[in-house]
């Protein structure tokens, strides 16, 4: 150290300390912009995934909701109307067995024909039901679901990539 201090020249500090400003001039104009702006764009990049990450888990989670709500309406609907269909098939059953008793052997097997008839006709009634129920379930989803232009575009581009493979 002592000998550093002891062969002191001033005119080669001076040009080492004009070339280190020299070269912290250069690397601020040439360098340290592009590093920053590169930087800055790859923070800003990051921030912007995220966001849109979040709000597709949201979107997510309100779709579940609804999913969830529909198919909670539609349990309903069916437990209404099987409920209905067996009151119904109990009253028949009932009304069918009072008038047997009143009218005898031959009326029972009447009243037995009635019955299995009208129960054919409330099993299809029910299946006609249950069938534009799921209709219509099926249509407010498919509503749900293609009401998003970019959820639209994502249905077609995955029907084409499934047409292409096969």
């Amino acid at each position: 150290m002592e000998k550093l201090i002891n062969q002191f020249e001033f005119g080669l500090f001076f040009w080492q300390v004009l070339i280190f400003v020299g070269l912290i001039l250069l690397l601020k104009k040439f360098a340290w912009k592009p590093i920053l702006d590169a930087v800055n764009d790859r923070e800003e990049g990051i921030k912007n995934a995220l966001l849109s990450a979040e709000n597709a888990k949201k979107e997510m989670q309100n779709l579940q909701a609804d999913n969830q709500r529909i198919l909670q309406e539609a349990r309903l609907e069916r437990d209404n109307m099987l409920k209905e269909a067996r009151e119904m098939k109990d009253k028949m059953v009932e009304d069918a067995k009072t008038e047997a008793q009143a009218q005898g052997q031959k009326m029972i097997d009447q009243a037995k024909v009635a019955i299995e008839s009208e129960k054919n006709a409330a099993m299809a009634e029910l299946k006609l039901q249950v069938s534009s129920l799921a209709l219509g379930i099926a249509e407010k989803l498919l509503k749900e679901e293609l009401s998003n232009k970019e959820t639209q575009t994502k249905l077609v581009e995955k029907l084409l990539e499934d047409v292409k493979m096969n």
